[in-house]
Parts: C-alpha cells; sequence; structure tokens
C-alpha cells in the first residue's frame, strides 16, 4: 500500500509532513518508515487496539454535540526537529510577551490607543472586553498564565499564527494523554528518536498559578480548578489536570464569596480560596457582574478579584486578544511592546472594518475562509472555495450589515500528515497548538503540543469540536536507525506492510 497512491489524498496537499516534493521520504521520518514498516499490517493493527484499550480504561474523552466520544490518537506520530520547534518556541513566547503588555495596557494607562497602534473603537467594541477587569490589579505581568498559540504550516514550509487561544486555552491533557498512550504502546521507538519528554508541564503550571496568587494570601496558598461540570467537553482535562495539580475540582455552587473573600465549602466548614484556575468563559463566571442567568460561576468572585483577595486565572477580559479582528494588530504589538519583528508572521488577514478590505472581501468571498471574530471551536467558519452560492449570498448580507463580526482570511493550505484509517494510509490536514505558561518572570514552552488532524479528506477545520482526532507530537533529531543504515528509500512501498 502507498501513502498519497490516490487522486483524493494526493491533489489537495501543497506541503507533506512525510514525504517531499520529488516523493522521498524526509530524513526525519526515515527511522519511523523503518520501524512501522517492520511492525507489517498485523502488528500495526494490535498497536492501534492496545492504544484504544489503553485510552478507555483511562478515559480519553471529548464531548462533540453533547456526545461523550474517546479522543481519538492517529498512532503516527507527527515529527519536528529541533531546529523547527526551536523557532516556533521562540515566535509563541514573543507573542505571549506581546499579549501580555497588550492586556496589561489596554486595562490600564491604555497608551496604545494614545499612540495609535490600534483604534480604541476596536476594543470597546470587543464582545469579549470587560470594564471590570480596569479594576484588578496584578503585581506580576501574569494576567495569561496559559497559552495556547494555534501555527499551521503553509505550501510554502513556513510556519504561520493561524489565531491566539488566551482566554481558556484547552488540549494540553490530550498533549500528556497522547504521550502516555505512545509510550506504552510504543515504547521503543520513542527511545529510537530521543523525543523531548512532557514531564515539565504540570510541574511548571502550578508553579504559574501559585505565582499568580494575591498579596494576601498566606503560605498555605489554597488553589481550585473552577469547572462547569461534566456535561462540558473539555471536562475530562478539567478533572486530569486538577487531579495532577493535586488541588480540587470545583463548581460555581461549591463556592460561596463574603465579605469580598471567596471560599470554598467543605465538611468541615468555609476554606479560603486564594487562586481559581477558571475554565469557564468569562461571562458565566460571576452572575453579578456578567450573565445573570449563569448557574455556573458564583456571585462576588469579581468584588473578591478587585479587593485584591482573589486571583482569577486566566485573567478577567483576556478574550479580547482572542478576538480575530485584534490577532491581525498582534505583528504591530509585537514591534511596539518589545521592538522587536515578528518571528512568526500571521495568516494574511482582511479587516472589514475598512472599506476597502471590506468590498474586496464581498467581491471575492468564494476565494477566501471567514470567520466570526469572536468564533471559537471552528464554529461558523465559511471556506469560500467549498461553500454554495446561497450560503454566500447571505454571509455578504450579514457581513455588510456588520463588518466587525467578521474577518476574512486567504484559504491556508494547512500541511498534510499519514493517518491510518481502516487498513489504508490517508493523508489528512493538521495543525499544531504549542502550550505557553507565564508565571510572571518567564514564558515557559512545553516542547511537544497538540497536533490536530482533520476529520475527513480535504477538511480545512481540524478542531476537536468539529470531530478532528490527533497525533502525539515528537520534538526530535533523526532516529539513530538513519544513522546505522542506509534510509535512502522512495516513497514506493512506504509502510507497504501495513
Amino acid at each position: 500500500m502507498e501513502y498519497l497512491a490516490d487522486e483524493e489524498s494526493l491533489a489537495f496537499s501543497g506541503y507533506d509532513e512525510y514525504i517531499d516534493s520529488d516523493a522521498k521520504i524526509r530524513d526525519i521520518q526515515k527511522s519511523l518508515h523503518k520501524a512501522m514498516s517492520a511492525l507489517g499490517r498485523d502488528g500495526i493493527e494490535r498497536r492501534i487496539k492496545d492504544s484504544e484499550d489503553y485510552r478507555k480504561q483511562r478515559g480519553v474523552t471529548f464531548s462533540v454535540s453533547g456526545s461523550e466520544r474517546p479522543f481519538p490518537l492517529d498512532v503516527i506520530p507527527r515529527i519536528l526537529n529541533r531546529r523547527e520547534f526551536s523557532l516556533i518556541e521562540a515566535g509563541v513566547r514573543q507573542r505571549v510577551l506581546a499579549l501580555e503588555a497588550f492586556l496589561d495596557d489596554i486595562y490600564g494607562s491604555g497608551e496604545v490607543f494614545q499612540d495609535g497602534v490600534i483604534p480604541k473603537k476596536i476594543i470597546m467594541s470587543s464582545g469579549q472586553y470587560y470594564r471590570e477587569a480596569c479594576n484588578i490589579a496584578f503585581s506580576k505581568k501574569n494576567r495569561i498564565v496559559v497559552a495556547g498559540i494555534d501555527v499551521v504550516r503553509n505550501t510554502d514550509g513556513h510556519f504561520y499564527v493561524m489565531e491566539d487561544n488566551i482566554r481558556v486555552p484547552s488540549g494540553v491533557a490530550y498533549v500528556l494523554e497522547n504521550r502516555k498512550t505512545m509510550e506504552t504502546v510504543f515504547p521503543e521507538l520513542l527511545k529510537e528518536y530521543d523525543v523531548e519528554k512532557l514531564n515539565d508541564y504540570v510541574p511548571h503550571l502550578s508553579k504559574a498559578l501559585l505565582a499568580a496568587k494575591p498579596p494576601g494570601a498566606g503560605k498555605n496558598c489554597k488553589v481550585v480548578l473552577l469547572t462547569p461540570g461534566v456535561y462540558n467537553s473539555a471536562y475530562f482535562e478539567h478533572s486530569y489536570l486538577a487531579i495532577r495539580l493535586g488541588i480540587e475540582l470545583v463548581e460555581g455552587n461549591d463556592l460561596v464569596c463574603m465579605d469580598n473573600v471567596c471560599y470554598l465549602k467543605t465538611g468541615k466548614g468555609l476554606e479560603r480560596v486564594d487562586v481559581i484556575y477558571k475554565r469557564i468563559d468569562d461571562d458565566f463566571l460571576d452572575p453579578v457582574h456578567f450573565r445573570h442567568d449563569s448557574l455556573l460561576g458564583c456571585p462576588g468572585l469579581i468584588n473578591a478579584a478587585i479587593a485584591g483577595n482573589l486571583s482569577i486565572v486566566n485573567a478577567v477580559g483576556n478574550g479580547v486578544a482572542d478576538d480575530k479582528l485584534v490577532y491581525t494588530y498582534v505583528p504591530d504589538f509585537i514591534r511596539y511592546y518589545l521592538g522587536e519583528e515578528p518571528i512568526l508572521s500571521n495568516v494574511p488577514t482582511y479587516r472589514l472594518e475598512e472599506r476597502d478590505e471590506l468590498h474586496y472581501v464581498l467581491e471575492n468571498m468564494e476565494k477566501l475562509v471567514i470567520k466570526p471574530a469572536n468564533g471559537s471551536g471552528g464554529h461558523g467558519i465559511v471556506i469560500g472555495p467549498q461553500a454554495d452560492e446561497k450560503e454566500l449570498e447571505e454571509l455578504r448580507a450579514d457581513i455588510w450589515a456588520h463588518p466587525r463580526d467578521y474577518i476574512a482570511q486567504e484559504v491556508v493550505n494547512l500541511s498534510s500528515a499519514p493517518v491510518v484509517e481502516g487498513g489504508e494510509l490517508k493523508a489528512r490536514h493538521i495543525d499544531f497548538r504549542p502550550f505557553a505558561i507565564n508565571d510572571g518572570e518567564g514564558v515557559f514552552i512545553l516542547r511537544g503540543g497538540l497536533t490536530r488532524v482533520s476529520s475527513a479528506s480535504k477538511n480545512l477545520i481540524v478542531n476537536s469540536s468539529q470531530g478532528g482526532g490527533s497525533k502525539d507530537t515528537w520534538v526530535t533529531d533523526e532516529g539513530r536507525y538513519c544513522l546505522e543504515n542506509n534510509c535512502s528509500d522512495g516513497v514506493t512501498g512506504y509502510l507497504e506492510k501495513i
């Protein structure tokens, strides 16, 4: 069996992570090629079955459309060499530092407006800007404690930032569980490749959460993880992280605020809470200040934060930086706050607030990708080349009426990689979400990340909430096999024994 042998698989991909433009296996993939070929079809099938059983036992699930299902893992890892990853690492760190400075500025002195870097009306009109956040003081530069920055590789082979996630970034539990699965199913392969470890994420997160504690917190700082509950799509991650951090997993009705102090209800009475690692959107956090009908949060949390008695991680109001219109200004923020040129470029994006760009987009929608400015999870995205005329006409009318609610981007032909599907090797689009932790003193980047895989051929949306899967991401160099053997095979017979 040959990888990418049929037109359905081959035609849509401009850059493949496993083979080059001459249909030769990329050097860094050659040890993987040899190892997988040696296993044969039966061996691979056994490993797939073992991985599925292992994940079922550990309850690695994700909710899609209200239905709980195993979170898919393809057994062929995505490999990045250390040089490539160092570029991503530097670019993500730079971006987090610039966004941290931006958030501190807009909820503080507002110099970025005075200096004309971004129009104030863009921030004030964002659905994720909260005036309440202006009154919450931070002793350190740690409004962003956890960030997930979505990175893609385009046809030119270069990496681009697709979007920023610093409101409630999710997915790291699946990164850690994917690695656990691969260590169990392919221990010899990870050893062969000398893959970077992921063991340092939880200690770094624990340190950052403690570093975020309010000035009045004592030595025994109390940290809890606030979840919307078992019906949330990422509940597995919430419980997973709480267990590994050694903190309590709580829901809104487990908390109570009195005299601007937050407490956890326990069997022994009330216990003061100093830091909340929130995994719910700001809208639902405090019915006193935000959605009055919310039962997910707790009344009084914002007042406790304003009084300096509670830290909320990630900070309230961070979502304004996830706004896709604000995203278009991040390269300017990097230059303005850091005095540096961006290491990772944005995907070319049109600001529909600007009249010329609006008219261009309305006339060329069939060539572009249209996204809701405040959307997430892949919802509401329209890929022009794949949309019918009726859908485009309805969208065109809504854009004309509400240009601030959308952005448009050039189509990015996401890189592809092979997945095992039904005993065959199929090409699927992939992206990459590296995770950053900011403790106010430095930014740590996990040397791995979440590679998401599209659910079907030619599907450019890879989000888990849209039915996509994942791969374990290995940061490494060429495996030792290729140092000892002549790995010069072309794509003919690639994994042919599967």
